[in-house]
């Protein structure tokens, strides 16, 4: 079993966590190919990691299985933007972190 991590992504884990959803208990060569066509800024990220933790352990993507995908919610950065009569109005941008463990599979 091999794992990766991605920490302080600039991605809110709600629009994340749907797609790791989709790829966990996959294949880690169908969820590859299946992530390149998902029009998304967290399937590129995703992919991404799932490729690292599959590097990490020496592995091919097609003898391994995503074990589990996890997406947590990081600190957010917090802005401003100015409104009418001198107020302000704050802006919560999310991070995330992200996690995910490949292991060989049972066959």
């Amino acid at each position: 079993m091999s794992k990766a991590v991605l920490r302080f992504i600039r991605l809110s884990p709600t629009k994340a966590r749907l797609v790791a959803r989709e790829v966990q208990g996959m294949n880690a060569e169908e969820a590859l190919a299946a992530l390149e066509f998902t029009p998304n800024k967290a399937a590129k990220v995703i992919s991404k990691v799932i490729a690292s933790a599959v590097a990490n352990g020496g592995y091919e993507p097609e003898e391994v299985v995503i074990t589990s995908c996890r997406v947590d919610r990081g600190p957010y950065l917090k802005r401003f933007r100015p409104r009418a009569r001198g107020r302000a109005s704050r802006i919560m941008k999310p991070t995330s972190h992200i996690y995910v463990e490949v292991a060989k599979k049972d066959s």
